[in-house]
C-alpha cells in the first residue's frame, strides 16, 4: 500500500516536472517570437523612416516634379523673332503667325483610331501618321505644325472636332519678302524658328529673343485648363537688325551676275560690293541663289556664303600686293624698266610664262598688261621677309572678322615652308589661297589711301520699339602702306582699265581703277587643265572711291576664260545700272534726299528695267514716284518703263512699268520701243556687237574709238532703229595685245 503510494507520488512529481519544463520551453519560444516580431517591426520602421527621409528630403524635388507632371502641363510660348532690314529701311525678313496643334495622347486613350481618322480627313494625310503620334508614350506630341492662316477651314474644323486634350498654339513663322534676293546672306530658320544659316544663324541669339511659358492644370480626365494659380512668363521678342546691304545694289548685282553666268556658261559666280572707306558690305550676290522661304529644297552646299567660306588662288589680282611691297620699300619705281624675257622666263626650278610676250616694259606697264615675268623679277628684289610681311599686312592668312558664319582664314604658308619657287609664284597669285572677301578688303585698303578696314554687314540693332540700341561704327585695322604709295597704286589700276587688261570695264566719263585676274583651278592636288577662276576687282570714282565691286566666275566655258573678258564686262554692266538707278556717289542720308526731292518737286527717274516688280516698286517709292504696273502677275520682271531712266519729273509722278514673266521672251508689242545703250568710249567692234545684240542697225563713220552716237544714249526709239557711230582713231600707244590675264 505504502509502496504503491510512494510510486504514485514519484510519478506525479515527475509529471509535474515534465509539465513545468514544457511550460518553460513554451514560454521561451513565445518570448523569442515576440522579440523577432519587435526586431522586424523596428527594422521596418527604420526602413520606412529612411525611405521617407529619402523621399521627403533627399529626393524631394524629383517626386515633386513627378507629382506636378500628373496635374500640371507646361506649354512653351515662343518669342517673336526680330525683323531684318536693309540699309534704307526696306523690310527683308519678318514674321507671320501660323497655327499649330498638339495633344496629350492619354486624353484620347482607347479612341486613337477614331481621332486619327478625323485628323486624316481634316489635313488630307494618311491616318497611320496620326495614329503613330497618338500612340506615343510622351505626354505631349505635335499633331500638325505651322498651319497657314489662309487654311481657315482646317483651323475651324479642328476647333469644331472637340478632341479631348487638344491644344491650339499660335507660332510665329519666318517670312522672307523678296524670296531668293540675298538668300544666302540672310539665311533661314528651321521649323522651330531658330537660325540655321546666314545672318539668321550668326545673330540667332539676338533675333530669337526669349521664349515664355504658361502652366495649365490637368484634371482627372486629362483635360487641361488654365488657372490663375499657376505661373505665366510672357515671351520677350527678339531684336531687329539693320544690314549694310542696299536692296537696289543687291538686286542689280544678282540680275547681272545671273546673266553673266549664263552668257559665259560658268558653273557659279559671286559679286561682292563694299564701301572702301567704311568696310560696309553693300551687296553680296551668289549664283545659284537660294530661296529661304523653301529651305527644304535647298542643297546644303548652296546655303554657304561662298565669299567667306570658299578660298581660291587669286591669280593676277594678287599682283597689287607685289606692287605695294615694291613701292613701299623703294625697290621699284613706276618708270623703272624691266625685261620681260619675251614671254618665257626660266626662274630656278620653274618656267614662268606670259600670255603675250613682252620685251622691255616699265613697272607701271607690267601692272597694266599683267606680266607674270615682270612681277616675279620684282619679287626677287623685294625679298622673302618683306614680301611675307606685306602679304600679312593686307590681311591674307587671317579671317577678316566679318560678322558672317563660316569664315575661313585662307592659306598662307610661313616662309620656313616656302620652296625655292614660292616667292616668284606668289608674286603673281599662286601658292596662296584667299577668300573673295579678303581680296575685296585688300583692294578697299588701297582705295582707302592705305588703311585696311574691318568688313561688316550689320549696321545697327533695334529694340522692340524700333529704337537703335547698338550702332556699328567703321573700324580701322591698320595702315598697310603710305598714302603716297596707295595713290601710285590707284594710278596703276586706272591704267589697267583705261589702257590695259581691264578695258572692258571702262565707262566713258567715269574714272575707274581695277585689276583683272585669271587662275587655274587646283583640284585634288593638281592643277586642272581647262578649268579657271576669272575675276575682276574695281572701284570708282578713282579720285575719291565710294564703291568697290568684285566679280568672280567659277570656270567660264564660253567665249573666254580670262577675267578681263568675262568678269570685267559684268562689272561694267553693274556699275552702269547703279549710276542710272541710284548713284554710289550720293552719301547723303536717305531721309534728307527724300525731303529735298519733295521741296524741289523734281526727281530723277531711276532705271528699274530688268528688276523684279517688287524691287522696282520699292525703288520708285523711295524716289517719291508712283509705280503703275501693266499686266502684273507673279514672278515678273520689268522690260520697259515710261518715263525713261534719267529724266527729271515732278515728285509724285506715275512711272509706267511693263513686265514679262521670268524666262519668257517679250512680245513684239512689248518691244516696240527700246532704249539706246551708251557705247561711247568703246572700240568699234565692241560697240557694234553690243548694238546688234540689242537689235539695232549700225552705221559707222570713221575708225577707232566711238566718240559720239546718234541717237544719244538713253533715248527711246523703235526696235531695229539705226544708230550712227562717230569714231576717231585712238592716240598712238604701246598696246600689243587685247586679251587679259
Amino acid at each position: 500500500m505504502f509502496g504503491r503510494s510512494s510510486s504514485s507520488s514519484w510519478t506525479a512529481r515527475k509529471q509535474e516536472d515534465l509539465d513545468s519544463s514544457l511550460s518553460g520551453a513554451k514560454s521561451y519560444s513565445s518570448l523569442g517570437r515576440v522579440l523577432f516580431v519587435k526586431l522586424f517591426l523596428l527594422l521596418a520602421f527604420f526602413g520606412i523612416a529612411a525611405r521617407l527621409v529619402k523621399v521627403q528630403i533627399i529626393e524631394q524635388s524629383k517626386y515633386q516634379a513627378m507629382a506636378r507632371r500628373q496635374y500640371e502641363h507646361r506649354i512653351l510660348l515662343p518669342a517673336t523673332r526680330g525683323s531684318i532690314y536693309d540699309c534704307k529701311g526696306n523690310l527683308l525678313a519678318s514674321n507671320t503667325v501660323f497655327v499649330s496643334f498638339g495633344i496629350d495622347p492619354r486624353a484620347v486613350e482607347g479612341e486613337e483610331q477614331h481621332v486619327a481618322r478625323a485628323l486624316s480627313k481634316i489635313f488630307s494625310q494618311p491616318a497611320e501618321i496620326y495614329l503613330q503620334r497618338l500612340r506615343s508614350p510622351k505626354r505631349f506630341v505635335w499633331i500638325e505644325r505651322h498651319v497657314a492662316p489662309s487654311d481657315d477651314g482646317k483651323v475651324k474644323a479642328m476647333e469644331s472636332a472637340k478632341i479631348d486634350g487638344l491644344i491650339e498654339i499660335e507660332e510665329p513663322k519666318r517670312l522672307y519678302h523678296y524670296n531668293s534676293l540675298a538668300g544666302q546672306v540672310i539665311g533661314f530658320t528651321n521649323i522651330d524658328n531658330r537660325g540655321v544659316a546666314g545672318i539668321e544663324l550668326e545673330y540667332d541669339s539676338l533675333l530669337s529673343g526669349r521664349d515664355g511659358f504658361v502652366v495649365l492644370q490637368r484634371d482627372g480626365l486629362g483635360h487641361t485648363l488654365p488657372s490663375v494659380d499657376y505661373p505665366r512668363v510672357d515671351p520677350q521678342s527678339g531684336r531687329s537688325l539693320v544690314l549694310t546691304i542696299d536692296l537696289a545694289y543687291q538686286s542689280i548685282a544678282e540680275e547681272e551676275l545671273r546673266e553673266g553666268v549664263k552668257r559665259f556658261s560658268a558653273e557659279s559666280g559671286i559679286v561682292l560690293m563694299m564701301r572702301p572707306a567704311t568696310g560696309e558690305i553693300l551687296a553680296l550676290a551668289q549664283f545659284p541663289p537660294v530661296n529661304p522661304n523653301a529651305p527644304a529644297s535647298v542643297p546644303v552646299a548652296e546655303t554657304k556664303i561662298r565669299a567667306v567660306t570658299d578660298q581660291f588662288e587669286p591669280g593676277s589680282t594678287f599682283k597689287i600686293v607685289t606692287a605695294a611691297a615694291a613701292l613701299e620699300h623703294g625697290v621699284q619705281k613706276p618708270g623703272d624698266w624691266i625685261f620681260a624675257k619675251n614671254g618665257v622666263y626660266r626662274a630656278r626650278a620653274r618656267v614662268i610664262r606670259d600670255a603675250h610676250p613682252f620685251g622691255w616694259i616699265t613697272f607701271r606697264q607690267a601692272m597694266q598688261y599683267s606680266s607674270n615675268i615682270a612681277m616675279a623679277k620684282v619679287s626677287d628684289r623685294i625679298g622673302v621677309e618683306r614680301f611675307y610681311r606685306m602679304v600679312r599686312a593686307f590681311g591674307f592668312g587671317t579671317p577678316t572678322g566679318v560678322d558672317l558664319p563660316g569664315e575661313v582664314s585662307g592659306e598662307l604658308k610661313h616662309p620656313a615652308q616656302w620652296s625655292v619657287t614660292t616667292l616668284n609664284t606668289m608674286a603673281y597669285g599662286y601658292e596662296i589661297a584667299a577668300t573673295p572677301l579678303q581680296l575685296a578688303a585688300a583692294y578697299s585698303a588701297i582705295a582707302n589711301h592705305g588703311i585696311l578696314m574691318r568688313p561688316y554687314i550689320v549696321k545697327a540693332v533695334l529694340n522692340n520699339h524700333g529704337d537703335t540700341i547698338i550702332e556699328r561704327k567703321p573700324q580701322a585695322i591698320r595702315r598697310i602702306v603710305r598714302k603716297a604709295t596707295a595713290d601710285t597704286l590707284i594710278s596703276f589700276l586706272r591704267g589697267v582699265v583705261e589702257e590695259g587688261t581691264g578695258d572692258s570695264a571702262r565707262i566713258s566719263g567715269v574714272a575707274i581703277a581695277g585689276k583683272t585676274g585669271t587662275s587655274r583651278k587646283y583640284i585634288d592636288g593638281r592643277y586642272q587643265a581647262g578649268k579657271y577662276t576669272a575675276s575682276f576687282v574695281g572701284f570708282l570714282p578713282a579720285e575719291d572711291p565710294q564703291l568697290l565691286c568684285l566679280i568672280m566666275l567659277d570656270n567660264p566655258m564660253f567665249g573666254s576664260y580670262y577675267g578681263g573678258q568675262t568678269s570685267a564686262p559684268i562689272f561694267r554692266s553693274i556699275v552702269e545700272r547703279i549710276l542710272n538707278t541710284v548713284s554710289p556717289l550720293n552719301t547723303v542720308p536717305q531721309t534728307t534726299v527724300r525731303m529735298e526731292q519733295v521741296i524741289q518737286k523734281r526727281v530723277i527717274v531711276p532705271d528699274v528695267r530688268h528688276l523684279r516688280v517688287d524691287v522696282a516698286m520699292k525703288l520708285l517709292s523711295d524716289r517719291c514716284l508712283v509705280a503703275e504696273v501693266h499686266q502684273e502677275t507673279d514672278s515678273k520682271r520689268i522690260i520697259q518703263q515710261i518715263p525713261e531712266p534719267g529724266q527729271q519729273v515732278a515728285a509724285g509722278s506715275i512711272v509706267q512699268l511693263f513686265t514679262v514673266r521670268e524666262g519668257e521672251r517679250p512680245s513684239m508689242a512689248q518691244l516696240s520701243q527700246t532704249v539706246v545703250p551708251n557705247v561711247c568710249g568703246l572700240s568699234v567692234r565692241r560697240a557694234v556687237s553690243r548694238l546688234h545684240l540689242s537689235g539695232f542697225r549700225v552705221k559707222i563713220e570713221g575708225t577707232g574709238e566711238v566718240t559720239g552716237q546718234v541717237p544719244r544714249a538713253s533715248e527711246s526709239v523703235p526696235v531695229g532703229s539705226e544708230v550712227v557711230l562717230h569714231c576717231l582713231p585712238r592716240r598712238q600707244q604701246t598696246r600689243p595685245w587685247r586679251s587679259a590675264l
